[in-house]
C-alpha cells in the first residue's frame, strides 16, 4: 500500500463476535494501517459501561473509532460516537454482519485497510428505540418483534450448527411453533392492526445474515421501512423463507410495507412478543396500545466511513 496516512484509529474489539474469530481480524488491517503510516491502538471491549470513556477519549485524540464485531457491537458504539461528535468505521467480524453488507463494505484485509485509510466520511440514519419506563436505545439496522426475534434467541444459544446454517435453521424452528401475534402499528399517526408472524421497523435493507427483509430501505434517505408479515401457516412461513434473500417476499400478499419516521408498536400473544435489535434482545413488546413501544428515526445521526 502506497497510500500515506492522516488517520489514527482506535479499535474496539469484542473478542467474543463471531465465536471468537474478531481478534484475529485486526491484526492484518491494523498491520497494513501502520505500515501506511497510522497510529493504531486495538482495546478489547471491557462492556458497554466502559465503552463511553473509551470513545470520548479516542475521539478527543481525533481518532476514527472503528467497531470490530458484529451488528450488536455497532449498534453499542453507534449512539456513543454519535453522541461525541466522533466519525465510526466497521470491521465486520460478527456472525451476520448485516449493516457492512448493506454498506457494501470489503471483505478482505487490504480493501478494508484502503477503505479505512481513503473512504468517504458520510452521514447514515439511526434508529432510536425506546419503550416505557426504559432509556432509549440506539440500533442501527433494524428492530424486530415477533418470529424473528424468537429465531434471534435461538441464534444466540447454538453451539454446534454451523454458522452458514444457523439463521436459516433457528428460522425454521422458530416458525414451527410460533403463534401469531395481534399488533397494533402506527406509522406517522396512521394506526393500523394486524394478526401477524412478525413486524420489523427497518433502517438498513438486511438482517438475519442475508436476509434482504426490506429491500427498498436505504440508511440515509431519512425514512424507516415498516415490513409486516401477517399471520398466515407455519408451512406457508416455511416456504416463503428463501423469498427473504432476495426481497421477494414483498410480493406476497401477506406481506405489507410501510414507511415513515416514527413507528408506534404494541401487541398480544399467548406468550409475550419478543423484541429485537441488531441481533440484541431488547425484551419484550409492550401489550398495551396507549403505552407502546416507539421506534423513530433519527437522520444523518452518524458519520461513517463508507
Amino acid at each position: 500500500m502506497s497510500t500515506v496516512s492522516t488517520r489514527s484509529f482506535t479499535f474496539l474489539v469484542n473478542p467474543a463476535s463471531g465465536g471468537g474469530a474478531a481478534p484475529e481480524t485486526v491484526v492484518p488491517v491494523a498491520r497494513l494501517l501502520r505500515e501506511a503510516g497510522s497510529t493504531v491502538d486495538v482495546t478489547y471491549s471491557p462492556g458497554p459501561r466502559a465503552m463511553g470513556d473509551l470513545v470520548a477519549a479516542a475521539i478527543a485524540r481525533g481518532d476514527v473509532v472503528v467497531s470490530v464485531g458484529g451488528d450488536g457491537m455497532l449498534s453499542s458504539l453507534a449512539g456513543v460516537v454519535s453522541a461525541a461528535g466522533g466519525t465510526l468505521a466497521l470491521l465486520p467480524a460478527g456472525r451476520g454482519n448485516d449493516f457492512a453488507r448493506m454498506l457494501g463494505l470489503p471483505d478482505h484485509p487490504r480493501g478494508q485497510a484502503e477503505l479505512l485509510l481513503e473512504g468517504a466520511v458520510r452521514p447514515v440514519d439511526l434508529l432510536s428505540f425506546t419503550v416505557p419506563g426504559a432509556a432509549p436505545r440506539v440500533i442501527a439496522g433494524s428492530v424486530y418483534c415477533g418470529v424473528d426475534a424468537r429465531a434471534a434467541e435461538l441464534v444466540d444459544r447454538m453451539r454446534w450448527v454451523p454458522k452458514k446454517l444457523q439463521y436459516p435453521y433457528a428460522a425454521v424452528r422458530a416458525l414451527a411453533s410460533y403463534q401469531p401475534g395481534q399488533f397494533r402499528v402506527s406509522v406517522d399517526g396512521d394506526t393500523r392492526s394486524y394478526s401477524a408472524a412478525s413486524v420489523v421497523v427497518a433502517n438498513s435493507a438486511y438482517y438475519g445474515k442475508g436476509m434482504r427483509i426490506a429491500p427498498s430501505a436505504s440508511v440515509d434517505d431519512g425514512l424507516l421501512d415498516v415490513v409486516v408479515i401477517e399471520a398466515t401457516s407455519r408451512l406457508a412461513l416455511v416456504r416463503s423463507l428463501p423469498k427473504v434473500y432476495d426481497g421477494a417476499h414483498v410480493a406476497l400478499p401477506e406481506v405489507t410495507v410501510l414507511t415513515g419516521r416514527r413507528v408506534e408498536i404494541s401487541g398480544t400473544s399467548r406468550a409475550p412478543i419478543a423484541v429485537g435489535g441488531d441481533g440484541e434482545p431488547l425484551g419484550a413488546l409492550p401489550p398495551r396500545p396507549e403505552s407502546p413501544a416507539v421506534v423513530e428515526l433519527v437522520p444523518g445521526a452518524l458519520r461513517i466511513i463508507r
